[in-house]
Formats: C-alpha cells, structure tokens, sequence
C-alpha cells in the first residue's frame, strides 16, 4: 500500500464512521419507540385482568404473548387453581433451605487429585499450517442436545458447578443399588395394535393392502377419527406420514408448542381425552412442537379403548414416500426384526419398541440370568447431571476461517451401534483420589480403560492447536462446551473413554488429574440387543440397493432408518432422565400437584410436570452414558481394524488444525476432504455433503443447518453427474 491508497482508506473509513454513528441512532430510536409500545401492551393487558372473564389463553393470543408472560403481567389472569399454586408455593418454601450457600469470594480450595499416566508417548507429527491464525481465547460455540436453538455470540456463558460424590454414610448410596429393582425377561408377548397410515395432506389412507381417499374436513382430531374408523373399524393407531394437522392456524399462537396443545386439545362431540388406566392414568396426550401423540376414546364410552394419533417422524422422514410406501416399510421393519427376535411387535414409538426388544435378550443362564440391576436412584441422578449425550459444536473464527475453501460433511453410519460390544454392569466400586493415587500404573491405566465414570481437573497442554477433547460444563442452553486453549483449566465428569482418548492421543497428552470416579464390572448387556438390530440393519440396507423394484428398495431404505431409531431413542430411554409428563384435566377439577398450565379451552386445561425418577426396572443410565462416552470419543479418533490389528485412523484429530468446523452427535463439517475408507459398516465416516467454496461462515446451528442441506443436494447432482457421463 502506497501513501496515495493509504490516504483514500483513510477517508473511506472516516464516511463509514459516520454512517455507522447514523446507524446506532435509528437502532436507538426505534428501540425507544418498542419500548413504548411494550409498555402499552402491558398496560393493556394488566388492564383487561378488571373484566370477570378475562381468560389468559385468549389474552396471550390477542397480545402475542406467551401465557406464562401474561400471568406475570397480570397474575389475577393466572389460569391454576389457587390450590394447587399454594401448594406449589410451600413446595418451594420447603426447598429452599437445603440450597447450597453461594461461595464465598476468595481463593477456591482445591480437592485432592491423583494424577493419571500419559498411556502412550505421543508419535513425532509434522504439523501442517492452518488455515487460520491460533485462537486466542476460549471458543464460543453451539451446544444444545435436545432441538436446535440458536445462541447468539454475544451470549455469555458462566462455569457451572457439576456434583461429586459425598463422603461417609451419605456416600453409600452412590455406591448401592435400588433394592428389588431388577430388569428382568419379560414372560409374556406384547400384543399388535391395529395400525393404518394417513397423509393428512392428500387424505390417502393406507389400511392393510389398499389405499383409500379420505374426506378429512378442518383435520381436526375428531374429524380425522371418524374418517379413518369409518373406513378402518377397529383401528387403535393412526399414523401421519404427512401434512402435520396439529400445526394448522400456528401463526395464531404465541408457540408451536401452544398450537400443538391447541389442536390436540380441539373439542368433539364424539371424542374424548383417553386418560388411561392404572400407571398411565392422567397421561392424556403428549404434547411436543413436531412429534405430538394424541390419546381419544370414544365420548359414550370413555373406558373403553383408545386410538392414538402419532407422527410417522418419530420412525423416519417419510421424505416424500406414499402412504403405501410407508406400510411397506413398517412391514419389511417388522419381518427384519422377526428374523432375530421370534416375539418382535412393533410398537407405538421406536424407543418404546427398542427397549422391549432389549428386554427380550436378557440372559436365562450365568451371572445375570436373574436380570441386572438398577443403581440407587442417587447414582441415576449422578449419572444423569454428569454424562452429556452428543456433541453439538459450532467453531467459529478465528479458530477457523471467515471464508470456508468448502464445507464438506461426514456423517458416521450406524454410529451407536459401534459402541455396545461392552458395558458397564452391578454395583460400582468409588475410587477416590487417594486410592488411584497408589495403584500402580498398569492398574491405573486398566482402571482408565475399563466401564468407569471419572470427576477429573483438566488443563489444555501447551502448544495444542487443534479441538477440544473434553466436554466442560456451563450455564445456559448450550450445557457443555469444550475448551481449547492452551493453559486453560476445568473441572468436569467424564467416561472412561474420553479420559484415555485425552492421555493418549497422538497429538500431545493433556494433564488429566482424578478427583474420583466410579469403576464398573465390564459385561455385555447390550451386545445381544446391538447384534441383532445391525444384523436387521444390515438385511434392510443390502434389500435397499439390490432390490429390482424402486418403492420396494423406498421402503427398505425407510425401514433401515427406523432400526437406527430403535436402537438411538431405546438408548436414550435407559438415560431415564427426569421425566416430563403431560395431561389434560376437564375445567374445573382440581390439577395434580405441581403442573405447569400450558393452555385451556372451554372444557379442559392441558398440563405438564416434572415426574422426577420413577421406579423404571429398565432405567440403566450408567449405559447410555458409557455409550455416549464412546461415541464423542470415535467423533475425534476412530480407529479402523482389522482382525485386532489397527489398519487405519480417522476423526477430527487426524484433520489439519483449523479446518474442523462443526460437531454434529455422530458427524462432523470440515473445510476438505479426507482419504478416510468408507466400508459400509456401523461406525465408519460416510461422505454426506460437499458445498463447493468460497462458503461464507456459518454464524450459528440454523445457518449451519442450511449450508449443510445445500451441501447434501450438491453432492448428490456431482454423484448424478459422474454416474451419467
């Protein structure tokens, strides 16, 4: 750069100063002018709480407004007996004194830590340049396990505080089991429910070997019912492949969540809210943004049988397939897991069908044939507060470029699967780190290699410039983040192999101190149940490719989906997480204790609650933590055998530094390919997407979403295209 351009750059940078000034002030003034019109709107609304019968939900549409933001402007609107806030009030009261007291300011004492062994010195690596310039401060990322929520850069989040395990008697209980608590072989065979698929869309039905067209009316629950047991008397399922009824009229609602509620909870003459029987009383409908269930039974006969309405989203993304197609594909599900189990039914949702089906390979002789049992519920909360699920990471610059070469997306096939072959089993054993501190090496390094959970002090060695490797928790939606910079220390729980992931990586060992942790048996409890469900996988995608007739291999295509969600959400069901029940309660009745309001109409008011830990003989979280563990592990090294020699490497510690762009559960988004086999089977790293650069960098999760969506229809046409020519 010369004097000259030096000069006009200045001058140009002097305009845009001015017109950034210019900027700020029409932000200001119209945030002033919103800020006026909020304070309108709540004067409204508080206004309308003097009128009788005034009605919060009614409110709430009117304003745009959620419900809970127009009870606190206007708590008289407040829709929950006042019974049932008073309980919830001295509910509240009464925990209040067991909260911890907050620290205070000074120099935090340190717990006592052993420190673990480097497992391996690390091989001589020539180091590639980055892309990028090194970071020079923690990330910010993306991190949300649950639905995709877009956290802005500028949203702070703080340490946060994980538990440990308690000392002396109280102690006990983490290491103890939950007496007469026992997942057992069932001795009985769950029965078929009379199943039809709609599209709501089109009003095509699918029942048995035909497809008829439906007149559906407004798509109401009442009018779809009558339809569908016009044409199919007797039927106790309804699957939509299509169409989403329950989203109709949305944009008149605060949330999704609301017009859910709403659809679900629209009045029939006919229908009525089935409320269940026994354990299942007052479950009602289950009331989620895309996934929904609803639960009627007849009005003259509320006791009777009951059909569900159920989204086919919760099996696979019909992506476009008829209502044929996806009968067919729940019946080649159906036959590919009859081949392994002699008992398989297929049942409402994947992970209540996958977790029956577990069930149905728990060992008849040796050590288990009695079942296994379930930890204390002190361990489960443990284990449920410490063991994240899946990796969800968004790096941002300058870790990585402001312009991507590409962005080219793996996605591991069949991922889970991978990671049951061993499993944690019976009463652990606590290790403190006194006791680690005096096993010898070769027992430290067999302690860290085996089913085990540990609390650990973890410094970023000096030098490094790649990924983070451990998962460190913090405030707000993202829960977990995974720190990088060199130097930098945290706290935090992890499995046993992540923990040797981060001692004997290739790239430099990091400092890993043990604070404590829990050492499993190692069993197998879930390779019977991982061994037939990729066997079922494996028949259904080799049926996909080979099959002469295109709806055939549709359908088998859809059907090998569906087993990878058997296996993903009956993973997920042994977390047993604190559960959220929802229900509804006809209009004036009293509410179960403790439920939040999620709407009402004329007759009912539709609830939800936290059930907390209930007395589950199948809840396992110690698995799905060890699973998980496993899993985020292979997202950074995956090594490819042979027999058990090791042929090969993959993940993203064998990408250059700075070309790792996103963490997705079971893939990964880089900035170039990589020479990583691919043999079809679970676990390996399948090319998914390509979007050819320069590709400006995804700001948050939805603009990555979007970019990868487009990276996917490229790779596709490019493979189209080569096929063609």
């Amino acid at each position: 750069m010369d004097r000259q351009a030096y000069t006009a750059a200045l001058a140009s940078l002097r305009e845009l100063r001015g017109e950034i000034g210019q900027a700020k002030k029409t932000v200001a003034a119209a945030q002033k002018e919103l800020d006026k019109l909020n304070q309108q709107r709540a004067r409204k609304v508080a206004g309308l709480a003097g009128y009788e019968a005034a009605k919060a939900d009614a409110v709430a549409k009117a304003s745009g407004l959620t419900l809970a933001d127009v009870v606190r402007i206007a708590p008289l609107l407040d829709p929950t007996p006042a019974a049932v806030r008073t309980a919830k009030a001295d509910d509240q009261a009464a925990a209040a004194p067991v909260q911890a007291p907050a620290p205070a300011a000074g120099p935090a004492e340190q717990p006592v830590a052993a420190l673990a062994p480097a497992l391996n010195r690390p091989a001589p690596v020539v180091e590639q340049p980055a892309p990028a310039a090194p970071a020079t401060g923690a990330p910010t990322v993306v991190e949300d396990q649950a639905a995709v929520v877009e956290q802005p850069a500028s949203v702070a989040a703080g340490p946060r505080e994980l538990p440990t395990l308690p000392e002396g008697a109280e102690g006990a209980r983490f290491e103890a089991v939950t007496t007469g608590l026992v997942s057992k072989r069932p001795n009985f065979v769950q029965q078929a429910r009379a199943t039809v698929f709609l599209d709501a869309a089109t009003g095509d039905l699918a029942v048995r070997d035909q497809v008829v067209r439906l007149t559906l009316g407004a798509r109401t629950p009442g009018e779809i019912l009558d339809a569908v047991l016009y044409s199919a008397p007797g039927t106790e399922r309804i699957y939509i492949t299509a169409g989403a009824p329950w989203h109709d009229g949305a944009e008149r609602y605060s949330t999704l969540k609301d017009a859910v509620a709403a659809w679900l909870n629209t009045p029939s003459e006919r229908w009525t809210t089935a409320v269940g029987s026994g354990r299942d009383k007052l479950a009602g409908h289950f009331v989620h943004q895309r996934q929904p269930v609803g639960r009627y039974a007849p009005a003259s006969a509320p006791d009777s049988g009951s059909t569900e309405i159920r989204s086919m989203g919760e099996w696979f993304d019909a992506d476009g397939a008829d209502v044929a197609t996806c009968r067919q594909a729940f019946t080649l599900l159906w036959q590919a897991l009859r081949r392994h189990w002699d008992d398989a039914v297929l049942m409402g949702s994947p992970s209540q069908t996958g977790r029956d089906l577990w069930s149905r390979t728990i060992p008849t002789t040796g050590k288990w044939a009695g079942g296994y049992p379930v930890l204390s519920e002190e361990l489960r909360g443990l284990l449920h507060a410490t063991g994240g699920q899946g990796r969800t990471e968004l790096i941002l610059p300058p870790r990585v470029p402001e312009q991507l070469p590409a962005l080219v997306e793996y996605d591991r096939t069949f991922a889970y699967a991978k990671h049951l072959w061993k499993s944690p089993v019976g009463t652990p054993r606590r290790i403190t780190a006194a006791a680690f501190a005096v096993m010898s090496e070769a027992e430290q390094t067999k302690a860290l290699m085996s089913c085990s959970h540990w609390n650990v002090r973890v410094t970023v060695p000096a030098g490094w410039n790649h990924v983070g490797l451990l998962p460190a928790p913090v405030t707000g939606e993202r829960a977990w983040v995974y720190p990088s910079t060199p130097g930098e220390t945290f706290v935090t729980w992890a499995g046993g192999a992540e923990i040797h992931l981060a001692l004997s990586n290739h790239l430099a060992p990091w400092k890993v101190e043990i604070l404590g942790g829990l050492l499993f048996e190692d069993g197998k409890p879930l390779d019977e149940w991982g061994k037939r469900l990729k066997a079922a996988w494996a028949d259904l995608t080799n049926l996909s490719k080979l099959h002469g007739d295109e709806r055939q291999r549709q359908a088998a295509y859809l059907a090998s989906r569906a087993v990878r969600s058997v296996l993903l959400f009956g993973l997920g069901g042994f977390a047993q997480r604190p559960r959220l029940v929802s229900g509804t309660t006809p209009l004036g009745e009293a509410l179960p204790a403790g439920v939040e309001i999620l709407g009402q109409d004329e007759s009912v008011v539709t609830w939800q609650r936290q059930a907390g830990f209930s007395r589950d003989p199948y809840a396992h979280p110690e698995w799905a933590a060890y699973v998980w563990s496993g899993a985020r592990a292979a997202l950074l090294d995956m090594k490819y055998r042979q027999g058990k020699e090791v042929i090969g490497h993959a993940g993203a510690l064998h990408a250059r530094p700075g070309t790792v762009v996103y963490f997705g559960t079971d893939g990964i988004a880089l900035t170039e390919r990589q020479m990583w086999p691919y043999r079809g089977e679970p676990g390996d790293y399948l090319l998914k997407g390509h979007l050819t650069g320069p590709v400006p960098h995804p700001a948050s999760q939805e603009q990555y979403l979007k970019l990868r969506g487009q990276g996917r229809a490229e790779l596709v046409a490019t493979e189209k295209g080569a096929e063609q020519s």
